[in-house]
């Protein structure tokens, strides 16, 4: 190991084995960090059923080759580290639950929160490390006047990953680098093929990664099999209570669905409540789905100590949703009242709303329940 290499701290880099963690990897080894590389192990083919060749997929032997070479390659150690048992513990159990709920939830943030912050980095101290980073794009900074952390949005407004990343502590900020908060997807691409890493021509995964067929129904069926529970269907009921026909199952609707009803009433019709306690599915039309208030459990403050009064920022309560004007204003037990300016449409409780202040984001929780 070269001098220059222990100029700067031991940084842990969680390696899934696609081009972003790789990359990430590639630049701190090259600005003179000692690197260790990281694939967590966090769930079976066998376990979770699908296509059991499938490529490219977070846990995959082909994901864990590629993070392993890209290791060998930068001549940096690599270790698969196995956290099934916790992963199924913290983010399956807690999906298969909030679906049964009637719920939609974000097992990313989770997976974020409970096992790369949490028992990924008790391991990288176990290790002797200072650092944890991630291939995610957003940004850190230290606020000298306020003496804070802040949580930054990527610069790539395109690629922007903050909004699963507002579990985050200041102590988790404190410790965390993003190596490709200043790229964009493109340019990350460029300096991955400039520097011929195997994984810069892995495609991205959009899905969830432990459903690797893509099917939530047959994963959601097997796995209430497996509990000894049976998914029932029950009534579609319009927004009157009037009987429209039958659901498969509460599992396999969401807020604002409009496949699979199966109801022809000569318009288009689309879910607007869950009640899980009737095992009932409400419809209505679009304009039915828009709402403008809503509360919001579960919250961490990741930039700012806490709320104090009812604030204007801008919301976000979905990944790919585009971050609307509104207030808000703290309640009791830690929750949040959210008013948006102008309705928004299938405001989703499970999901994650997350508020930013321009570039940073303030905190975040989960949605609990539409105010009507």
């Amino acid at each position: 190991m070269s001098s220059s290499s222990r100029t700067k701290p031991s940084v842990v880099v969680a390696m899934s084995g696609g081009v972003d963690s790789s990359l990430a990897a590639f630049l701190l080894k090259e600005k003179g960090y000692d690197i260790i590389g990281i694939t967590m192990k966090l769930w079976d083919f066998k376990e979770v059923g699908g296509d059991v060749h499938k490529d490219g997929r977070c846990c995959s032997i082909e994901a864990m080759n590629d993070a392993r070479a890209v290791c060998q390659k930068l001549q940096i150690p690599h270790y698969v580290l196995d956290f099934k048992e916790e992963f199924k513990e913290k983010v399956i159990n807690n999906f298969v639950e909030e679906y049964r709920r009637g719920r939609t939830p974000n097992p990313c943030v989770l997976c974020n929160i409970e096992l790369k912050w949490n028992v990924l980095w008790r391991r990288a101290k176990e290790l002797g490390a200072q650092y944890l980073a991630t291939g995610h794009y957003a940004r850190i900074e230290y606020d000298k006047k306020t003496k804070r952390y802040h949580l930054l949005k990527g610069k790539d407004t395109s690629k922007d990953q903050s909004y699963a990343l507002w579990g985050l502590t200041q102590e988790n900020l404190s410790t965390t680098l993003f190596p490709l908060g200043e790229l964009s997807k493109t340019e990350a691409r460029h300096k991955a093929k400039q520097h011929s890493l195997k994984t810069a021509f892995n495609p991205e995964s959009q899905e969830i990664c432990f459903v690797p067929d893509n099917d939530y129904h047959r994963f959601m069926k097997e796995w209430a099999e497996r509990d000894g529970l049976e998914i029932k269907p029950g009534p579609i009921l319009d927004l009157k209570g009037k009987r429209l026909g039958i659901h498969k199952g509460i599992p396999f609707y969401t807020i604002g669905q409009r496949r699979g009803l199966k109801i022809s009433l000569g318009r288009p019709l689309y879910v607007a409540k869950i009640d899980s306690d009737r095992n009932a599915i409400h419809v209505g039309e679009n304009k039915d789905l828009f709402s403008a208030g809503f509360v919001v459990s579960n919250v961490n403050w990741a930039s700012i100590p806490e709320l104090e009064k009812e604030t204007e920022c801008e919301i976000k309560i979905r990944y790919l949703h585009s971050p609307a004007r509104g207030k808000i204003s703290p309640l009791t037990n830690g929750r949040v009242m959210v008013k948006f300016d102008q309705p928004e449409r299938a405001i989703t409780p499970g999901q994650s709303a997350v508020f930013y202040k321009n570039d940073m984001v303030l905190g975040g929780g989960v949605i609990e329940k539409i105010e009507e």
